[in-house]
């Protein structure tokens, strides 16, 4: 009898209802790590502080918004105004327009450079290096197939082009 007792023990968990069950009954604890559980390996673990990715994140998304705001006061208000706060040393307003215009088009030109580099690396299509290159694989001719149970697999290699034309255009 004492052992179909961990049935009914509450603390035996075996189904998601005793586990939500289990849970709330649960009592609320806190727990402060001592000295000697960094020692023992329990408790806190080694790695204190933020990560260096989490850190650069941060700075350079308060950077972004710190950025954003001074283009938009700077872009924005009036000189009197920008003179009544104290700052009367800033670029010419010509820049709040240009600046902008000359990033969009550097990436515009960029990605169109790119394209133009890959078209001219890329051979014509009536070159032989568009069906063989250094790591064409020729299939092996052992002879004809035969009829026999135990075939081997042949190794992977690229299909002839003759084959794939006889396939493509030559109807059955």
């Amino acid at each position: 009898m004492p052992e179909d007792k961990g049935w009914e023990d509450p603390r035996s968990v075996n189904s998601p209802r005793r586990i939500l069950s289990f849970s709330k009954n649960r009592k609320a604890t806190v727990f402060f790590p001592d000295s000697d559980d960094r020692d023992s390996g329990f408790g806190v673990s080694g790695d204190q502080g933020p990560k260096t990715s989490e850190v650069y994140g941060f700075v350079g998304s308060i950077t972004t918004v710190v950025a954003t705001v001074l283009f938009m006061v700077w872009a924005y208000l009036p000189e009197h105004w920008l003179h009544s706060l104290g700052i009367v040393y800033y670029p010419s307003r010509y820049w709040a327009l240009a600046a902008p215009a000359y990033v969009m088009m550097t990436i515009v030109l960029a990605v169109g450079f790119y394209i133009g580099l890959n078209f001219l690396a890329t051979p014509p299509p009536t070159s032989s290096s568009m069906i063989y290159d250094e790591f064409t694989r020729e299939p092996l001719r052992n002879g004809h197939p035969t009829d026999s149970d135990e075939q081997p697999i042949e190794p992977i290699s690229d299909i002839p082009i003759d084959q794939i034309n006889d396939l493509m255009f030559n109807p059955r």
